[in-house]
């Protein structure tokens, strides 16, 4: 007889994908791994728990290698002969920014080396900064950010590692080129001047208000073209309504279909070479909500990624 391999069976790797630890001899066209890391928060810690609770509600839309069906387009996504795997969690130092860092950054290098495609699952928005330092091996990255905040404060207190803090340690990057950051919003959430930077650098904002009066086609026409893009997308860039358990949050976000569109939109414009997704705080969403956007977020934008990489050859 068959396994029935019920969701609530076996171990949570994402989405039950096979597990592959061993960075030297990985073999996929994408790897998932977690980022236990919040050292960088500044308010309501506790993402480091994120990437326990998305594996955990990702293993309910497990198809395995028959990947997923997509009523709305009628197409399956993520099936073989397409090989993603979860790598398990980057190993993190107590206390130690810089050897956690350093220890990110390897994992994310190695995974890149192999040939694979990392999707990355956080942990707070500080994990983007040691991330953004191993794509060096590419020229000229886009950085596409969803998110309720700027992110762009210098060093508060003389801390330049915060989870406030990652696109301006991107724009420090001579390998980062180009910023589209989506969804901000929030009085007080950064100062004017962080914005005058951000815009000084080049950035395109598009606030959470003026994304709602646009369609994503309208969005997407606006983002700059770019040979390699890279997406970093907080969790509390969606409206609070659908994702409560985070460290910042603030409403009037961004509506999950919307999101998701304008995210096939990037991935058909373009190579995109990686993301994460952080900030998913679960202690903070008795209800489960978050993380399970977090997971289907994810899951969709992996396929689209995946899809378009094949029709580009």
């Amino acid at each position: 007889m068959a396994k029935v391999n019920l969701p609530i069976t076996g171990i949570a790797s994402f989405a039950k994908y096979p597990i592959h630890t061993d960075l030297d001899t990985l073999d996929a066209d994408m790897a998932v791994i977690g980022v236990p890391y919040d050292l960088g928060t500044a308010y309501l810690n506790g993402s480091k728990f994120g990437p326990r609770r998305i594996r955990e509600v990702s293993c309910h839309y497990a198809r395995g290698d028959a990947g997923f069906y997509d009523p709305d387009r009628d197409e399956q996504f993520l099936a073989a002969p397409l090989k993603i795997v979860d790598c398990g969690d980057v190993d993190m130092v107590p206390c130690s920014i810089e050897e956690s860092f350093a220890n990110i950054e390897a994992a994310i290098r190695k995974i890149i080396e192999r040939g694979a495609i990392p999707a990355i699952m956080g942990g707070d928005h500080s994990i983007t900064i040691p991330v953004a330092r191993a794509l060096d091996c590419f020229d000229d990255v886009t950085v596409i950010q969803f998110d309720a905040h700027l992110d762009w404060t210098f060093a508060a207190g003389g801390q330049k590692f915060s989870n406030g803090s990652p696109m301006r340690r991107m724009s420090e990057m001579s390998h980062i080129g180009k910023m589209f950051q989506i969804g901000i919003r929030g009085l007080g959430s950064s100062r004017k001047s962080d914005f005058d930077d951000a815009r000084a650098y080049g950035s395109t904002i598009i606030t959470a208000k003026q994304a709602r009066k646009m369609s994503p086609e309208e969005v997407l026409a606006l983002i700059p073209d770019g040979k390699k893009y890279y997406v970093t997308i907080d969790i509390d860039g969606y409206d609070l309504s659908i994702a409560p358990g985070v460290g910042s949050p603030s409403p009037g976000g961004l509506e999950f279909d919307w999101e998701n569109d304008v995210l096939e939109g990037i991935a058909r414009k373009g190579e995109v070479v990686g993301f994460d997704m952080v900030e998913v705080a679960p202690q903070y969403d008795p209800t489960g909500i978050t993380p399970r956007v977090a997971a289907m977020t994810m899951l969709g934008f992996m396929g689209h990624i995946l899809k378009y990489k094949q029709l580009r050859g």
